[in-house]
């Protein structure tokens, strides 16, 4: 099994904001597609610090939740 952290992910380049992400900075999560070991999944405010790293067939069950809307508020 893939290790679920890359504790310095500041050497991978690609990341992108939400488009819901506003440009007032504050609590922002970047993604880094094609990625061969999975999603990683980093806070935008240290971006020398850990990402955590899914697997991509749970991350896109995930997004497909978000967008049915099966979490509320």
């Amino acid at each position: 099994m893939t290790e679920p952290i890359i504790w310095n992910a500041a050497g991978l380049k690609g990341w992108r904001k939400s488009s819901y992400s506003g440009s007032e900075g504050g609590s922002c999560l970047e993604v880094l597609d094609h990625h061969s070991a999975g999603i990683p999944v980093r806070d935008s405010k240290t971006p020398n610090g850990p990402a955590l790293l899914f697997p991509s067939t749970g991350w896109s069950s995930f997004i497909t939740a978000i967008k049915a809307g099966s979490f509320h508020s």
